[in-house]
C-alpha cells in the first residue's frame, strides 16, 4: 500500500476512493455521502490533534451480533455469530517511541508507555489496561511493536450487546498487526490477544466469542471445543433478501456495575460440572445430568442447575441454527431463534438483575414486540443481558411501524436496523 498523508487521504476520499469499500463494510443499504464525511471529519481531527505531514493509516473494526449460543463460549459450546455495520473506524500515525496515544471521540484521551509492560492494579477497568495487555502478547509473540498516534469514532453502541469493548480491543490488535507485525496475525489470534487483555489485565470474566466476531467477517458459526484453536464456520446469509430486517431495540438499560451478574453465569454452569466431575458444562452428557438433578440442586441450588439446562439446549440449538442457514431453511431457522429467547429467560435468567428487579427494560421490550407484531413476533434478548438491547427479525413490510411504535416507548433512535458486514477487520484504502 501507498504510503498517505492526511491530506493526501483527505483528497482521495474527496475523490471517492473509499466507494468501492462501502459495500463490503456498511452492506447495501448506505449513503456514501454520509460515509465519506464521517471518514473526512475522522482525518481532520487527526489533522488538528497529531499533525499534518506524518503518514496516516484508516482502520475499520465491526461490532458484533450474537444469533444464537447465548453464554455458551466460556463453557467450551457452540455460537453463532455474526460482525455488523456498525463500527469503529480509526486514523493512525505510526511512531519510532514507546508511547500509544488514542483519542476516541467523546472519551478522554489515552496514553500508555508500552515500555512497560506489566499488568497494572489501578489500571483495571480502564483502556490503558486494554492497550497494555494486547501490546503483551504481540510482545511476547517476538513482534517488535512501537507506539502509534490514533483517533477513532464509533458507531458502536456502548452498553448494547454490540461489543464496543470487543470492536476497540481488536481495533487495537488490528494497528499494532499491520503497522509491525506485517498482518501475520489471523482473526483468532487477533481474538486470543483481546481475551486474554480483557481477562487478565482489565480483570472481567469474558468468553472469546466477542473477540471473534469483531475480528472476522459476515455470519461465522464457532466451535469452542478446543479454546486457543476454536472452530470457525463461515457462513453467507442475507436476512433481508429473504424478507426480514435484523434490528437490535436498545432499552436505554447500562452493563455498568452488572460484572458480578455476568461472572455468576459461567461459574454456576461450571460448578454444576465439576460436581458432576467435569471441567465444563460441554462435557456433560444430558441423561446423567438429568439423573443428577436431585444431587445438583441440593449442593447448587436451582438456578445454577437451569443455568446448566440451558447451555445443554442452547449448544445444540447453535450448531442447528448454523445448519439451517447453510440450506437456506429460513423457517426451522427462526424456529430456533424463538427456541433461543425463551430458554435464555426461562432457563439462563439473563433478562434483568436479581439485584435490581425494577429495572426490566428487556423484558419490557420483549412484550412491546409481542403487542405490536403479534404473531409475527420473533425477539430475544440480545448478548450479555441483564440490560441493554434485545434482538427482533423484523418482516421488511414492518419495520417502518414497529420502529414507530418502539421508539415512542424507549426513545428516538432507540431502534437500529443490522446489515451483516462482509468485511472483517482491517486497514482499509
Amino acid at each position: 500500500m501507498r504510503t498517505e498523508t492526511a491530506a493526501r487521504l483527505l483528497s482521495r476520499i474527496e475523490q471517492g476512493a473509499l466507494h468501492g469499500s462501502y459495500g463490503d463494510l456498511y452492506g447495501s443499504r448506505y449513503s456514501a455521502a454520509i460515509e465519506d464525511r464521517r471518514y473526512q471529519e475522522l482525518v481532520q481531527r487527526h489533522q488538528q490533534l497529531f499533525g499534518t505531514a506524518d503518514e496516516v493509516r484508516l482502520y475499520s473494526t465491526p461490532g458484533r451480533t450474537e444469533l444464537g449460543g447465548n453464554h455458551t463460549d466460556h463453557n467450551h459450546g457452540h455460537v453463532l455469530a455474526a460482525s455488523i455495520n456498525l463500527d469503529t473506524i480509526a486514523a493512525v500515525t505510526p511512531s519510532d517511541d514507546q508511547m500509544v496515544v488514542i483519542d476516541s471521540l467523546g472519551f478522554s484521551p489515552v496514553t500508555v508507555d508500552i515500555s512497560d509492560l506489566s499488568c497494572r492494579e489501578h489500571e483495571k477497568g480502564t483502556t490503558e489496561a486494554l492497550v497494555r495487555g494486547i501490546a503483551s502478547r504481540f510482545a511476547d509473540m517476538g513482534c517488535p511493536i512501537r507506539g502509534f498516534r490514533a483517533n477513532t469514532s464509533t458507531r458502536v453502541l456502548k452498553g448494547s450487546g454490540l461489543s464496543s469493548s470487543a470492536a476497540i480491543e481488536i481495533m487495537i490488535g488490528t494497528i499494532f498487526n499491520d503497522l509491525y507485525h506485517e498482518n501475520r496475525c489471523t482473526p483468532v489470534d487477533l481474538a486470543l490477544y483481546g481475551k486474554y487483555a480483557e481477562n487478565v489485565y482489565f480483570d472481567k470474566p469474558s468468553g472469546l466469542m466477542d473477540q471473534l466476531a469483531c475480528a472476522y467477517g459476515g455470519i461465522i458459526g464457532i466451535d469452542f471445543e478446543h479454546t486457543e484453536t476454536p472452530s470457525v464456520n463461515p457462513i453467507t446469509y442475507d436476512f433481508h433478501a429473504r424478507g426480514y430486517t435484523l434490528v437490535v431495540v436498545d432499552t436505554g438499560g447500562n452493563h455498568a456495575n452488572l460484572t458480578p451478574e455476568y461472572a455468576a453465569i459461567p461459574r454456576e454452569m461450571r460448578a454444576v460440572a465439576e460436581l458432576m466431575g467435569k471441567t465444563t458444562c460441554r462435557e456433560i452428557d444430558p441423561e446423567e445430568f438429568f439423573r443428577t438433578i436431585p444431587t445438583l440442586r441440593s449442593a447448587l441450588g436451582d438456578r445454577a442447575v437451569l443455568r446448566a439446562h440451558h447451555f445443554l439446549q442452547e449448544d445444540e440449538r447453535a450448531y442447528e441454527m448454523a445448519m439451517r442457514l447453510m440450506e437456506d431453511d429460513l423457517d426451522a431457522y427462526l424456529k430456533l431463534v424463538a427456541r433461543s429467547g425463551s430458554s435464555s429467560a426461562l432457563f439462563l435468567q439473563n433478562l434483568y438483575a436479581g439485584s435490581l428487579p425494577i429495572e426490566q427494560g428487556v423484558t419490557l421490550a420483549l412484550a412491546c414486540t409481542e403487542h405490536l407484531l403479534g404473531s409475527r413476533a420473533l425477539a430475544r434478548v440480545h448478548g450479555g443481558g441483564f440490560a441493554g438491547t434485545i434482538q427482533a427479525y423484523i418482516p421488511n413490510d414492518d419495520l417502518e411501524l414497529y420502529t414507530e411504535g418502539m421508539e415512542q416507548i424507549f426513545g428516538s433512535g432507540s431502534v437500529t436496523p443490522l446489515a451483516i458486514r462482509k468485511r472483517p477487520t482491517s486497514r482499509i484504502l
